[in-house]
């Protein structure tokens, strides 16, 4: 075999669009294109979007059925900025021809994102999230009576050092050095304020006196891995026999989960009932942070019953000061969560709801969040719930949910199914008696025992 060269920089001028090579597509992309267009999805979402154009004057934007997929990309590819989004569409050949763009044309550039997602207003992005469960309603995939809730927070575009005081309008290192010099520090140094900061009593950074300049409905949140930053809190309302997302809410960092949720319970339940189903959401199981005695009673008014563990509390509840029927209905709380089903549904929820979130927060890349202001960052979290919600309908009917899962497929999975399962037995075996079948048992050997000899007296 002879030695490859490369081909230098500098090419032919002019190249047929004949000669282009032509992609022959990502499997798992192709699948989602016939999916979408056996619903009729792209033809939906223009009719859907006509009122927010101009009916004839302008240039043409992008559809709407590109602007849904490059976000699609984005979630299936790990990837939370629009211009990493825009790059890798511009890069991959099977990528633009799931967006329906040829090998001459180019892909739209992510400030042609940004143009669609500031023109199109919340409320679309609703209707993308519900079309996507009709498409699994109408599969017979969904069940819904029986939800979990969870939250998790989302990490905002904006630095605590950005924060300013709601009353004065002061920065942080103003209002540093105010105090230290009060304390009778004179010209303070910036080793001097950080010192000063370190020690100094009754330091908070509360939301009622302190807001971000760059994205004023942001919170100060304590982040799940224990440091400080500015946040959202992200609600997730999934289904606990079909995991599919019915409900996704965005709230602020600081907002408690207690007050929370009923409305996002609500609101899965109105979803349901917008693409014409049924379904009655009937239990909610959640942790013990949405404990709380009005919340629990809420949800006994609307007829949905409660699976909610207790927290450990120093003291007994005192009820003199409550209404009866808080009383009541965290009693019948507290006896079905101690019940069999109540600890059946906790553990069918610490397992699904977390995989919820690492799907969509953390391999989906919405952890952290490009965009500013509440009403952005929901259209944009919906999206990607949306997302979740098809990769989790194409495994459920070809037995594949990612792009990735691909990877994995080779010439050595082509072994029929009973050669893995001889294997996983013989695993186990060796797991439960390691030493059998590796050491050859030894063979007991009788040993005959000869008579003593008797001494010559004896005779």
């Amino acid at each position: 075999m002879a030695l490859g060269r490369r081909k230098s920089e500098q090419q032919e001028l002019w190249v047929a669009t004949t000669d282009l090579p032509r992609s022959a597509g990502h499997p798992f992309f192709t699948k989602l294109n016939h999916l979408l267009a056996e619903d009729g999805f792209d033809e939906w979402l223009e009719d859907l979007c006509r009122p927010y154009y101009h009916a004839s004057h302008g240039r043409p934007s992008i559809p709407p059925g590109v602007y849904f997929r490059m976000i699609l990309v984005g979630y299936f590819e790990g990837i939370s900025s629009q211009r990493g989004i825009a790059w890798r569409c511009r890069d991959s050949r099977s990528l633009s021809d799931f967006l329906g763009f040829g090998p001459t044309e180019e892909t739209p550039d992510h400030s042609s994102l940004t143009r669609v997602h500031q023109r199109l207003p919340q409320e679309v992005h609703e209707a993308v999230f519900q079309r996507v469960l009709a498409i699994a309603a109408a599969k017979k995939l969904l069940a819904g009576k029986t939800v979990a809730v969870d939250s998790t927070t989302l990490e905002a575009n904006a630095a605590l050092k950005s924060l300013v005081r709601r009353d004065t309008g002061e920065d942080y290192q103003e209002y540093l050095t105010k105090l230290a010099k009060e304390a009778g520090i004179e010209n303070p140094t910036v080793e001097d304020l950080r010192r000063f900061d370190k020690n100094r009593p009754g330091k908070t950074l509360s939301n009622d006196d302190w807001v971000s300049k760059t994205d004023p409905q942001s919170r100060v949140t304590r982040m799940k891995d224990g440091t400080t930053h500015l946040a959202y809190k992200a609600e997730h309302v999934i289904d606990l026999e079909s995991e599919f997302l019915v409900g996704v809410t965005v709230q602020g960092g600081d907002a408690a989960d207690t007050d929370t949720m009923v409305d996002s319970v609500m609101e899965a339940q109105a979803n349901l009932q917008a693409i014409g189903s049924d379904i009655e959401i009937e239990e909610v199981a959640a942790d013990k942070g949405y404990h709380a005695a009005a919340t629990i009673e809420l949800a006994d008014d609307l007829n949905t019953r409660t699976y909610i563990p207790e927290p450990k509390r120093k003291h007994r509840s005192r009820w003199t000061d409550k209404p009866p029927s808080h009383k009541r209905a965290v009693n019948n709380n507290r006896r079905r969560t101690k019940g069999a089903r109540g600890k059946k549904l906790q553990r069918r929820r610490s397992e699904v709801v977390e995989r919820s979130f690492a799907h969509v927060c953390e391999t989906g890349g919405a952890r952290r969040c490009w965009l500013w202001g509440l009403k952005k960052v929901r259209k944009r979290y919906l999206l990607q719930a949306a997302a979740r919600n098809l990769g989790l309908i194409l495994r459920k009917l070809f037995g594949i949910g990612t792009p990735r899962s691909l990877q994995a497929e080779g010439p050595h999975d082509s072994a029929p199914p009973w050669l893995a399962q001889l294997a996983i037995m013989a695993i186990k075996t060796l797991y439960e008696r390691p030493w059998r079948g590796l050491v050859p048992r030894r063979r007991k050997i009788k040993l005959r025992q000869t008579p003593p000899r008797l001494a010559p007296a004896a005779i």
